[in-house]
């Protein structure tokens, strides 16, 4: 009966996969349409399977059917999910008019500087004639101070305490979502589809515009104002503000608290996944959890003499129920990330499997879990971390190391093992989508993971209770930073690639399923040559006597590569949006690294914030 689940899942995966290459929404009724014409032909397969009872080979067949019908149902579900999102996009003509608009703050916000970022909830939105207007039910506002307004006026600098669940009355102009279009750069506008974000736009609040009106609470997203509850305790007790961005991040999610410099050091080092909610911090706080009630489970005889608990359910069905509602729980409290859902679904599908008594194979529930992310998210398959989480996980079941280790040596050598798989088997990955592997990741990893995993994060958690934890923990990532910028400032701690073609990129996922699976070394060995592209591409070259003229795209801004047979030259390097972020950052190194560039002059034409 299980057998079917394989082929349901390859197909959900492939057909939403297939979706989200085409160039062009068809219309929504021809998705409703095509999802319908699917579920009537399975049900007529299942009505009459019957018939099919002499034909030969009838359970490849059948399958084969199942994997068909799921990619076409998985197919319309993403398609009339994009066509319906699609409908609901800014007006063009209320782009650059000022709008007065009453909503909610729905989430945390992003504070830089003098200024914050946030997500706003659209209640009713009216134009300066006080006619209303239609807005996407969910927008992406900044709210500048003076300084980066650019401007001498006075303005009304964001508050303080701006809070989810908050209603305010706020004077707005508004966009559609426009990102720089720039090769291997960061896809501005997909991002913004992900999150269903429709508009961004920014706060009038200049001597002329209409003051922003706070118009009270609400009981709206409890869930963020707890987080911003938590952050601001940590902010009050831990006194270096990078290192309470750090402990925010690892206990709130809020990746946006850490500062650019620190970030910088954990790229450097491979151990970003560490520096956010990951599926190591839920998995180990569901571990916890399991190990708790599963204890007082087995003694519940003590307070509960005639009745034990375990009579009417098992103690480790309920300490792996138990387990699962944690981690869901966690997960939504630190911001519901692609590598929290797979955390999330793969203990669900485990505890359900225990509940029912059933052993499936490690390919069917990671393959069930995938599915399971895309059905709720078609969109997460173009997201980084899913790539990374979903092959990171299929990687150390490949290469047997999900059984528990019985002794405490083995559980480090164990450890050393999944650290030199991780290293090995995500650096094509890695290149693929960031052009660039840690070398000193290996080493940096494993004082990290068990310093992060056993030390750093109980601390934060414990702060929940006992807030002078959180001190502790800021000390304890001031000793492990340290340690980290020592491996991060090494002249060899990054190497870089240039961004290979697709063909490259599957040899190199085939390359490394290999290497992970335990096979004959010679079988390893065929595994390392498939990846080989992939660590030897070089981008082609304009031919001797020609130039190639690149103007990056930055918005307001300039900055032109050039480049020849043996040289390139960049003409001007673009604006700086903060101290945080700048066209060097977000554009240009980008762009050199996935082209494998070497500069050989830098030109700035004269002084403008725009040009250096």
């Amino acid at each position: 009966m299980f057998s079917v689940i394989t082929p349901l899942a390859l197909g959900w995966i492939a057909g939403t996969a297939l979706q989200l290459q085409q160039a062009q929404l068809w219309a929504g009724e021809v998705y409703w349409g095509l999802g319908a014409a699917a579920l009537a032909i399975a049900f007529a397969v299942i009505r009459f399977m019957r018939v099919l009872a002499g034909v030969r080979m009838q359970i490849a067949v059948g399958l084969a059917l199942v994997c068909v019908l799921s990619g076409v149902l998985a197919f319309a579900q993403a398609g009339a999910r994009a066509s319906h999102y699609a409908q609901s996009a800014l007006n063009p003509a209320l782009e650059g008019r000022t709008l007065h608009v009453v909503g909610i703050v729905a989430n945390l916000p992003q504070r830089m500087e003098d200024s914050a970022r946030f997500r706003f909830e659209v209640e009713s939105a009216r134009d300066n004639d006080g006619a209303l207007v239609q807005l996407p039910s969910q927008l992406l506002l900044g709210w500048y101070g003076s300084r980066l307004n650019g401007s001498d006026d006075k303005v009304q600098a964001p508050p303080a305490d701006l809070r989810p669940g908050d209603r305010w009355q706020l004077a707005v102009r508004l966009k559609a979502p426009h990102g720089h279009i720039n090769p291997h750069g960061f896809d501005y506008e997909l991002w913004l589809w992900e999150q269903g974000l429709q508009a961004t736009g920014y706060v009038r609040n200049g001597a002329k515009d209409a003051p922003p009106q706070w118009l009270g609470s609400t009981w709206a997203h409890p869930v963020e104002r707890l987080r911003q509850r938590v952050r601001s305790a940590i902010d009050a007790r831990v006194a270096d503000r990078a290192t309470a961005g750090i402990v925010a991040a690892l206990l709130v999610g809020d990746q946006a608290a850490i500062e650019r410099a620190d970030w910088d050091v954990f790229r450097a080092t491979g151990v970003a996944h560490l520096m956010a909610i990951s599926g190591l911090h839920i998995t180990g706080l569901a571990w916890l959890a399991a190990v708790c009630v599963g204890w007082l489970w087995r003694r519940s005889d003590v307070w509960s003499p005639t009745k034990p608990w375990s009579l009417w359910l098992p103690a480790p069905i309920a300490a792996s129920a138990c387990a699962a509602m944690v981690a869901l729980a966690y997960a939504v409290f630190t911001g519901w990330g692609v590598p929290a859902q797979r955390t999330v679904w793969m203990l669900g599908v485990v505890t359900l499997l225990r509940v029912y008594g059933l052993r499936w194979p490690w390919v069917q529930v990671w393959l069930s879990v995938c599915a399971v992310v895309l059905a709720l998210d078609p969109w997460a398959l173009m997201q980084a971390g899913f790539w990374l989480s979903f092959v990171a996980v299929g990687v150390l079941f490949a290469s047997g190391s999900h059984a528990p280790a019985s002794t405490l040596w083995a559980a480090a050598q164990r450890m050393w093992r999944e650290q030199w798989l991780m290293s090995v088997c995500l650096a094509p990955l890695t290149l693929l989508l960031f052009h660039q592997v840690s070398v000193v990741g290996l080493f940096a990893n494993l004082l990290a993971v068990p310093w992060v995993t056993l030390v750093v994060t109980p601390l934060c958690l414990l702060g929940l209770v006992l807030p002078f934890a959180w001190g502790m923990a800021a000390e304890a990532l001031q000793w492990l930073v340290w340690g980290l910028k020592a491996c991060a400032g090494v002249s060899w701690a990054q190497w870089s690639a240039p961004a290979a073609p697709l063909w490259a990129g599957a040899a190199a996922l085939v390359g490394m399923g290999v290497w992970a699976v335990r096979v004959p070394m010679w079988l390893r060995w065929f595994g390392v040559a498939l990846v080989m592209p992939v660590l030897s591409w070089h981008t082609p070259r304009p031919a001797h006597g020609t130039f190639e003229l690149v103007a990056a795209d930055m918005g307001q801004g300039h900055a032109v590569l050039v480049r020849t047979a043996t040289h390139s030259l960049l003409y001007d390097t673009g604006p700086r949006y903060s101290a945080e972020t700048d066209a060097g950052q977000r554009v240009l190194v980008p762009l050199l690294r996935a082209w494998g560039e070497r500069l050989d002059r830098i030109v700035i034409s004269h002084q403008d914030s725009d040009h250096s």
